[in-house]
């Protein structure tokens, strides 16, 4: 009963760090860990369930696709699912998988393609009649973001496809965007040069350019693509994988020359061994090879998992590590006030780099892995991701080794570190931390917040480096004469500057609580909170408690908003606002019904009557909430003059979609 219990408590604490590590990688595209370690948990989770098959849950990520469809772009359902690959990391597991395939088909023959596994970001590309109708990521497998508009930028893409002798009316084809090493390594160099955060790795670059808003900074990147296969086509045209692939070749898709048809698995495994020998030659990132049955007809009949398909599976390369040991561990402050351990290591080789730090995530990650110290440790480096410690050797840890302590003050600023109850990361409170304060300065100056024309990065990076401005009350103590001694800043700039930061003065209580960057708190929090306590001081006195009676205001949010008015620091920065004049009222307002509560709003195309801003004020006002993309849980789209792409998705799905005069009855309380 014990052995049940214990393996019952691994596999939820598996669960839960899949889950995060699925986030991590697919919403946010920043991996904390690579692959091989996720590939690990997950392979733990799979024996486990395998062993004691009565704890498999529905929601088990064994049971599903990994993943979530990020906000910000308008969904769409793939043709056919984008499911993930089962993996094989030896020689014997290839052979493992040709046997389930002899098992699945008796009697009968197999011959393989074999692809390099690019490491990029996966999308799927629609054409109609010849014509590029649909660019789309992987998402959740099943429903993606429609990044149209982004892919139609890259020019290995084709707008148009020549059919020649091919005539069919849909085509849906897979791929991998990427960047080859140089152009990542120059993309870094010019961020660097512009004072921007580098991109960790080439695959986190493709996947934010490609995820971008706007399409014309899309355009900027080096992007480039492969295709890897047909996912639909109407009607079928072709009997194996390799003919298809020379066919999507003869129709202007970019297929990778080292792609292989091979004979007999003898053969795929010399393929894969010398591909990971070269591996470091290639012009872009690989992680692997992925293996597939040519013969369509065998495929079909082989099907699929609910997670992969039988017919195909991933050999993953060996990651690059070496032995090491931890000189000392510190912590840094990210530009988000987050701390993270780094060990300090006896200088390494790893994977043609000379390696001397390591991340170690999070306080838990270091006290699951115990790094101490003096420990002796396996480090890892693979796909170009932050090196990382993998493992502590105990069998070399020497008597004076020290365990890690993450600090409750933050080593930059001194202020008290706050770690959210079911978080990992801890993270400093003051908004003025040196560490973090360009970026909140950034935030504070944007359009939604406090609506600063021109105060963007390099001016900020100036006036930080310059001692100039050391939290956001220091901006408005200002003036022409002092902005001129800064680089490239004339009179007129100057003096439009001081005007715009004048002005942000009196933008109100809902703008400044979301400029002060409190975690958790959005546009819309922010308006619910202005219209329920009307001032920040009035506000910063509600305890914790009577934050979570607020219907839109959980326990989260509730907690950090009491605990960011809690800290000294926090409330010095919002005295020194208020003796420059900064309004921390909310006006009042007419009271109006919430007839609108509860129901979720897009807006499309130019109303007559009303500025965008003044359409979401409208909705908000009565209790709604305006979303920036079109999905199943969205109540109306408001469609005005010139409406984009998100009117094709209302009407997709189903959504009703109101013009302005409906959309003014419905406020009226008419519709």
């Amino acid at each position: 009963m014990k052995d049940r219990e214990t393996a019952a408590r691994r596999i939820e604490e598996l669960r839960r760090l899949i889950h995060y590590h699925d986030y991590k990688y697919y919403v946010e595209d920043s991996p904390e860990i690579p692959d091989q370690e996720y590939d690990r948990l997950f392979r733990e989770l799979k024996q486990l369930e395998a062993d004691y098959p009565e704890l498999i849950t529905p929601d088990s990520p064994t049971q599903r696709v990994g993943g979530q469809v990020a906000e910000g772009f308008s969904v769409v359902e793939h043709k056919v699912a984008m499911l993930s690959l089962d993996n094989a990391f030896s020689p014997a597991e290839l052979y493992e998988f040709e046997e389930r395939l002899k098992r699945a088909l008796p009697g009968e023959e197999f011959r393989y393609v074999a692809e390099l596994k690019i490491d990029g970001l996966g999308v799927a590309l629609l054409y109609r009649d010849g014509l590029l109708v649909r660019g789309s990521t992987r998402g959740d497998g099943r429903v993606g973001e429609d990044v149209t508009a982004n892919l139609r930028t890259i020019r290995s893409i084709p707008l148009r496809l020549d059919q020649g002798r091919y005539r069919f009316f849909e085509l849906e084809v897979r791929g991998e965007v990427y960047l080859r090493r140089d152009d990542f390594e120059r993309l870094n160099r010019e961020r660097e040069r512009n004072g921007e955060p580098t991109f960790a790795n080439p695959r986190n670059a493709a996947a934010g350019s490609v995820r971008l808003l706007d399409p014309s900074l899309t355009a900027r990147r080096p992007l480039n693509i492969f295709i890897y296969g047909i996912s639909y086509l109407d009607p079928p045209l072709f009997s194996t994988h390799s003919e298809s692939l020379a066919a999507l070749r003869s129709l202007g898709f970019r297929i990778n020359p080292r792609n292989a048809t091979l004979n007999s698995m003898e053969e795929v495994i010399s393929y894969c061994q010398e591909m990971e020998r070269k591996r470091e030659e290639l012009e872009y990132e690989v992680d692997g090879v992925v293996v597939k049955v040519d013969s369509l007809d065998q495929q079909r009949r082989l099907g699929s998992t609910s997670r992969h398909p039988r017919w195909a599976i991933a050999y993953k390369f060996a990651a690059h590590q070496a032995i090491t040991r931890v000189r000392e561990i510190i912590v840094g402050v990210g530009r988000t006030g987050a701390l993270t351990p780094v060990a300090v290591l006896e200088p390494v080789e790893l994977g043609g780099a000379t390696v001397s730090r390591a991340t170690l995530h999070n306080e838990d990650e270091v006290a699951r892995k115990d790094v101490r110290v003096g420990d002796t440790v396996l480090v890892e480096r693979a796909g170009e991701v932050i090196p990382q410690v993998v493992r502590v050797l105990p069998e070399k840890r020497r008597p004076d080794s020290r365990t890690f302590i993450m600090p409750r003050t933050c080593p930059v600023c001194g202020a008290a570190v706050f770690r959210p109850e079911g978080e990992a990361v801890s993270r400093c409170t003051d908004a003025s931390c040196p560490a973090q304060i360009k970026e909140r300065l950034i935030h504070y100056g944007s359009r939604r917040a406090m609506d600063i024309d021109g105060l963007g990065e390099k001016i900020v990076d100036q006036l930080v480096d310059s001692g100039l401005v050391k939290d956001f009350a220091d901006l408005y103590r200002l003036d022409v004469p002092t902005l001129c001694r800064l680089e490239r800043m004339a009179e007129k700039s100057a003096g439009n500057l001081v005007r715009a930061i004048e002005s942000s003065k009196d933008r109100g209580l809902a703008r400044l609580l979301y400029g002060l960057g409190i975690r958790y708190v959005g546009e819309h929090v922010a308006e619910v909170l202005a219209s329920r306590y009307r001032s920040l001081e009035a506000l910063s006195r509600a305890t914790q408690e009577e934050l979570q009676e607020i219907p839109e205001i959980g326990p989260r949010i509730a907690q950090s908003v009491a605990h960011f008015f809690a800290q000294e620091e926090n409330r010095r920065v919002i005295d020194k606002l208020r003796q420059v004049g900064v309004r921390m009222e909310e006006a009042e307002a007419v009271r109006i019904a919430p007839t609108l509560r509860g129901k979720v709003f897009v807006l499309t195309g130019a109303l007559e009557g009303f500025s965008r801003e003044e359409a979401k004020e409208e909705i908000t006002r009565r209790g709604g909430r305006v979303s920036s993309s079109v999905s199943r849980k969205t109540d109306y789209v408001v469609a005005g003059k010139d409406p984009g792409s998100k009117l094709q998705e209302a009407r997709r799905l189903g959504v009703r979609v109101l013009d302005e005069e409906e959309f003014r009855s419905l406020l009226a309380g008419v519709g």
